[in-house]
């Protein structure tokens, strides 16, 4: 989480004047991804806590994470570089968070399940 507000400051107080607007739109998203993911892998801690440790717990946490450095890295890139390829990544990591949102759903309904 700190890491997504450092890049976040560092966009809106570096960049402003030094990269297009379609590019700082590109980085802001890359930064809205990151600290909402960031909350999701706090929030998969407390479930783990909360529910138990399980490996669906687990790698929903693995898929938020390398969905942040796959979808918001290469944002990242893409709006300070220009280099377009990246681009066909990026929908790499958005299918990363859509299953990291998927295990945490199953692990905490596989949780519940168990301890009725």
């Amino acid at each position: 989480m700190a890491l997504s507000v450092a890049i976040g400051a560092f966009g809106a107080h570096m960049l402003e004047n030094q990269i297009s607007e379609d590019a700082l739109a590109t980085f802001e998203t890359g930064v809205h991804y990151h600290m909402i993911h960031g909350l999701a892998l706090i929030l998969t801690g407390l479930a783990g806590i909360g529910l138990g440790a399980s490996r669906k717990l687990y790698w929903a946490g693995c898929l938020f994470v390398i969905g942040i450095v796959i979808f918001s890295g290469s944002l990242y890139v893409l709006s300070l570089s220009g280099t377009k390829w990246l681009g066909a990544i990026t929908p790499i990591g958005g299918v990363s968070f859509i299953a990291g949102w998927i295990m945490l759903a199953l692990g905490a309904l596989g949780s519940s399940r168990s301890q009725k």
